[in-house]
């Protein structure tokens, strides 16, 4: 029975917060004292110029002595909660990036297919980032605020006109905050995206540097990158001149308005209601309203970074959009290695992709997490397909390009998940099979396997890490390797590089294939796995094969018929059916269409 969709994880910001409350909570205290600390330096600094407006000088001086003694602790105690904040923010950024990439890890093929690689990076590794930096700046400014604030409302309670003053202009400038964060969240996540677009195209120019090269894409690659860096920079200067605007705006009124204020306050004095000494103080603390302005303004800045960047990180738990791998609980030991397809149906669906030529409003933004993805396009691969491999065979798919040839080993290797019908393994259905037991029976060997940045014998160790020198030599071995290692200075310990760059494609894939033999599963799969190769690599891809006939289950997707001659049977596919079954000989006499298919191959070996 297929399983139904797993819920969305509950999960935000205060989870990673809740873990470190305690050092947390220490860094608000300490930076609060600090904060203190500059509010009494402050009010003591206005307490020190009354004083000297009166004459009372030794006054003056105890209270600067004070002054003196507060900034000691409030430096001591900044310091602190620098310490404080290089430690939790590492561990919580640390927390946040592990958890997204888990998350990563659980995502389905298609999922990673209908996305672009900048959305998963910028996502994994900035904006993590962004939000602990954010939060951090967050306290900063709140302090500031406090301060800002006792300060202003301690100079509008001099006098009640004064007062008056300050709250039009406090009020104005708020509303006029308010609005400016409106605008530019309109704009922000449009800015983003295009950034992810900018991330993703580096990342492809960077692994397809030789075909690049070779294909002379320099210029038309160049042209491209300077389009989205032209989006890119468009979309940033629209955001950036807006938010200018709407600062200086708020500035000028904030300044203009200090000086009315100060205008104000020398009128009050001609009419003896305001004091001298209360005008130097208003005066010495005139700054504190623009301030405390500017605060509130960088305030609904940091909420809005956080925001967004909180919502593109956790939309990656969003199994609505980016769809999860889902595994039953039922574990098998000593798999077979029978596969059975029943009445299997599979649809390839386009979703319509998200506008980025619009900002996003901010009735759009509140929808963004929930919002349904619309169908474009439904593509039928298979309807009610069946058929059966026995234990230990090896078998081959044929057929022409859109068959549905990688597709059956996609929906094998539940990298897809069926429409309807059912995938078997050893009689049960793979999607009640917990991880552990799908993942250990099936290795899955593509076309371009990916070979990480260790040695050979680091990569071998992924698929086993306890595996035995032994054992690795074996695989090797087995899988035709062993006279290109020995010929290696360091052998087996020789670094391959990024992507295996160091290695050629039939090297990579022997490499791949030893790691699928080292992990000795019942069940292994060969994705054209000699489409790209020439004759030597191939014979050499084949011999590997030949030498797990009978110990496996055997699966390959063939592009080269000559490759599958040993094969104990062939599925003929066309149009996404079985239109014909049985061994190379078998096939070769009695279908004309695959007989055609071989000559075609040959005819075009020989002409290269």
């Amino acid at each position: 029975m297929k399983n139904k969709k797993e819920k969305v994880k509950n999960i935000s910001l205060s989870t990673y917060f809740a873990k470190y409350k305690f050092g947390i909570i220490s860094y608000i205290l300490v930076y609060l004292i600090a904060g203190a600390g500059t509010v009494m330096q402050t009010i003591l600094f206005a307490s020190a110029i009354e004083n000297i407006t009166l004459s009372f000088y030794k006054e003056a001086m105890i209270i600067l002595g004070i002054i003196a003694g507060i900034i000691l602790i409030k430096r001591i105690c900044w310091y602190l909660s620098g310490l404080i904040y290089q430690k939790y923010a590492s561990k919580i950024m640390a927390d946040l990036n592990l958890d997204l990439a888990k998350q990563a890890f659980k995502l389905n093929s298609k999922t990673y297919s209908d996305h672009e690689t900048g959305k998963f990076v910028q996502r994994i590794i900035n904006d993590p980032e962004k939000v602990v930096q954010n939060l951090a700046d967050l306290v900063d400014i709140v302090t500031d605020i406090i301060t800002s604030l006792v300060m202003t409302i301690y100079i509008a309670t001099l006098n009640i006109f004064i007062g008056i003053a300050i709250l039009i202009i406090v009020g104005l400038c708020i509303l006029l905050e308010r609005f400016r964060r409106t605008r530019n969240q309109k704009n922000l996540f449009y800015m983003r995206r295009k950034n992810d677009k900018i991330h993703s195209l580096t990342t492809e120019i960077v692994r397809s540097e030789k075909d690049i090269k070779s294909l002379g894409l320099e210029d038309k690659l160049s042209e491209i990158s300077k389009q989205y860096y032209d989006e890119y920079q468009k979309a940033s200067y629209n955001y950036e001149v807006k938010d200018l605007t709407m600062w200086n705006l708020r500035n000028i009124i904030v300044e203009i308005f200090g000086v009315l204020l100060l205008i104000l306050g020398v009128y009050l004095i001609d009419i003896s209601i305001l004091t001298l000494a209360s005008f130097m103080i208003i005066y010495s603390n005139n700054n504190n309203l623009s301030s405390f302005v500017w605060c509130f303004g960088k305030i609904m800045d940091i909420f809005l970074q956080v925001k967004t960047a909180s919502v593109r990180m956790f939309t990656l738990f969003d199994n609505e959009e980016y769809v999860c791998e889902r595994f039953g609980n039922t574990h098998l030991d000593n798999i077979k290695g029978k596969i059975e397809f029943k009445k299997v149906s599979y649809s390839f669906i386009e979703y319509e992709q998200t506008d980025d030529d619009k900002p996003l409003s901010r009735k759009e933004l509140k929808k963004l997490k929930n919002k349904k993805r619309k169908i474009e396009s439904v593509n039928k691969i298979f309807d009610k397909l069946s058929f059966k491999i026995q234990p230990n065979t090896t078998v081959a798919f044929v057929g022409k390009s859109g068959s549905g040839k990688s597709t059956i080993l996609n929906l094998m290797s539940k990298m897809y998940e069926v429409d309807s019908g059912e995938v078997l393994i050893d009689g049960v259905n793979i999607n009640d099979l917990d991880k552990e037991t799908l993942r250990s029976s099936i290795s899955l060997v593509n076309q371009f396997p990916y070979i990480f940045d260790m040695t050979i014998k680091e990569n071998l160790l992924l698929a086993k890490k306890d595996a035995t020198d032994e054992e690795i030599n074996k695989a090797i071995e087995q899988a035709s390797l062993k006279e290109f290692i020995s010929s290696l200075k360091k052998g087996v310990d020789t670094k391959v590089g990024e992507s295996g760059i160091k290695l050629s494609g039939g090297q990579k894939q022997r490499l791949a294939i030893a790691r699928a033999l080292l992990r000795n599963s019942p069940i292994i799969i060969f994705d054209e796995s000699t489409s790209s190769l020439d004759n030597f690599a191939q014979e050499d891809i084949k011999k590997s094969i030949d030498n797990l006939k009978g110990k496996s289950t055997i699966v390959i997707v063939a592009h080269r018929l000559s490759t599958i001659k040993n094969v104990d049977k062939i599925f003929f596919l066309n149009s996404g059916k079985i239109v014909d079954t049985g061994t190379f000989d078998e096939l070769f006499k009695n279908n004309p269409k695959f007989k055609k298919m071989f000559y075609a191959e040959n005819l075009n070996d020989e002409l290269n």
